[in-house]
């Protein structure tokens, strides 16, 4: 590919390329990439390009026998009864592009732009769109340069592919409208040419090839279970510093239990939280609670000074968070598989020399595993909103303070003043209730649109956007309940800490120190949602 000057790109050479077109996107590569951190080469193998070629030159072939071949030499979608000329064929792919600009809602922020162009430029790659090579080059050109279509979220049913958002995207390959770029807003033809580059005239398909299909739900997608991998990890270390803040049973998370219902989520999150609590002396045994009550001997009823088991949210944390990491598992595969397919119509195959018309451009799969994700996401953030509310509860919290406020004297003049994380539960019940909204299926809402044409939509492209949401939901949710934990931490006694927990707590404490008295705490949510990102709390968790 070219060298696109770029002057906010550091250039690093010894970044891994990305390979379009051999099926190899990951999740996680495009995750990084959506990010910009350093220059990544962007490559399409000879035997790629030689696909394209190939599907192009039978598309002409084709065309040249006066065949209506849908959105080629016919109109689109209930127009497709309606032939034109192979003369006409080029300027219809223009108008397709400009009555799809009519996208709305707020701006997709930039890694999910970056993300859609990646994932688009690889199903070009595969070689069965009958698109030129010198437009998906444009494409990664572009990319290369961190030029980027301003894409409105809203406008997509999801099923015949992404049509009106992946048009902005078109429309800046034809040079249409404005772009970001550098640092600012600038219309697309300057920034090209500040490039070195040239706007295309689309030939016939290619307009459709670039928005018939499922990319902008896909970016949504793969920067939604890139994040919620994360937090997957991030909420078994939660619940590993909740069960040492609340002096909590570790038998809970006892193999033997977990090996008898041996889902692997469960299975491993209740294996990270033990090795989590390794060395931890916050933490009590069914042994020591059994020790430390009164004696029953021949009394036929006693009083224990706590209940022998914990409460739901910290018992049975495996197997909330499990439910998450089982649901990525199957999630994960099913995004790099749709990033890796062709999602377009209609497909031109060398190999047969034919055109076929089908409905590869349907989000369905997405659709679902984001409904899917988002439900499991949104469980995880009551979860721990749970555990919070249980933290800052005296009458639930073993012996620590109401709202979980400095020890002080009563006569203390500070004494009575101070109301502690009473607050910070109410935002986290408010974050919960909003993401537990939120994970209401998409999917289940199809709408007839087109004239009955596309009578049957996935709604994939409302399920990933929500999916984004309740990530972001979360994410906060963990922030707060790691700040709330830490607090507890030390009223209980940091010392006694487990040694993963106790790097864990550094990390935090070096960021947000002890609430000793009433303050605005929103800045301390926003410091620890920059460690979360940092992958450093990964790192310990994992």
């Amino acid at each position: 590919m070219r060298q696109v000057a770029n002057p906010n790109e550091s250039q690093a050479a010894d970044a891994e390329p990305i390979v379009l077109g051999l099926d190899r996107l990951t999740v996680q590569q495009v995750a990084s990439y959506a990010d910009r951190r350093g220059h990544v080469p962007v490559e399409m193998p000879p035997e790629v390009r030689l696909r394209i070629n190939q599907s192009n030159q039978l598309k002409h072939h084709l065309i040249a026998t006066k065949q209506p071949i849908y959105g080629v030499t016919t109109g689109f979608g209930d127009s497709a009864a309606r032939q034109i000329s192979p003369a006409r064929a080029a300027a219809m792919q223009a108008n397709l592009i400009l009555y799809h600009l009519n996208g709305s809602g707020a701006e997709a922020d930039a890694r999910t732009v970056r993300a859609t162009m990646l994932i688009r430029a690889n199903c070009l790659a595969r070689g069965y769109s009958g698109i030129r090579l010198e437009v998906i080059r444009l494409l990664v050109d572009c990319m290369q340069a961190d030029i980027l279509p301003v894409i409105p979220e809203r406008g997509s049913v999801g099923a015949s592919g992404d049509l009106v958002p992946l048009c902005y995207m078109a429309g800046m390959l034809t040079g249409i409208g404005e772009v970001d770029w550098n640092g600012g807003r600038v219309g697309t033809r300057q920034a090209l040419s500040a490039c070195g580059l040239e706007p295309v005239v689309l030939e016939a398909k290619e307009a459709l090839a670039l928005i018939n299909g499922t990319s902008f739900m896909s970016a949504y997608a793969a920067l939604a279970v890139a994040a919620a991998h994360r937090l997957a990890l991030i909420g078994d270390l939660c619940t590993a510093l909740c069960v040492e803040a609340m002096a909590g049973n570790v038998g809970a998370f006892d193999a033997i239990i977990h090996l008898q219902k041996p889902h692997p989520g469960q299975v491993e999150s209740a294996r990270r939280v033990r090795r989590l609590l390794d060395g931890s002396t916050s933490v009590v045994t069914a042994t020591q609670l059994a020790e430390a009550g009164p004696v029953l001997g021949e009394r036929g009823f006693v009083e224990l000074p706590r209940q022998v088991q914990d409460r739901y949210s910290i018992r049975c944390a495996p197997h909330v968070l499990g439910v998450l990491h089982d649901t990525l598992a199957w999630v994960d595969r099913w995004i790099e598989t749709e990033m890796n397919s062709t999602n377009d119509n209609p497909l031109f195959d060398p190999a047969s020399g034919t055109v076929l018309s089908g409905g590869n451009f349907y989000g369905g799969h997405v659709g679902q595993a984001m409904d899917a994700l988002k439900i499991a996401l949104a469980s995880v953030g009551d979860l721990l909103d749970r555990q919070v509310a249980l933290a800052v509860d005296e009458k639930f919290n073993n012996g620590l303070t109401a709202n979980l406020i400095p020890r002080l004297d009563d006569e203390d003049q500070e004494a009575g003043l101070h109301h502690g994380y009473k607050g910070m539960q109410i935002a986290c019940s408010a974050l919960a209730a909003e993401a537990l909204k939120t994970s209401l299926p998409a999917t289940v809402f199809s709408r007839s649109t087109e004239s009955h044409n596309q009578d049957k939509v996935s709604m994939g492209t409302i399920a990933a956007r929500d999916a984004r949401s309740v990530v972001e939901l979360v994410r906060n949710i963990c922030a707060i309940h790691l700040l709330v934990s830490c607090q507890a931490i030390d009223l209980r006694g940091a010392e006694r800490l487990g040694a993963a927990t106790r790097s864990a707590y550094g990390l935090i404490r070096k960021l947000a120190p002890f609430l000793d008295h009433d303050r605005r705490l929103d800045h301390d949510v926003t410091a620890v949602l920059k460690l979360m990102d940092s992958g450093e709390l990964d790192r310990i968790a994992a």
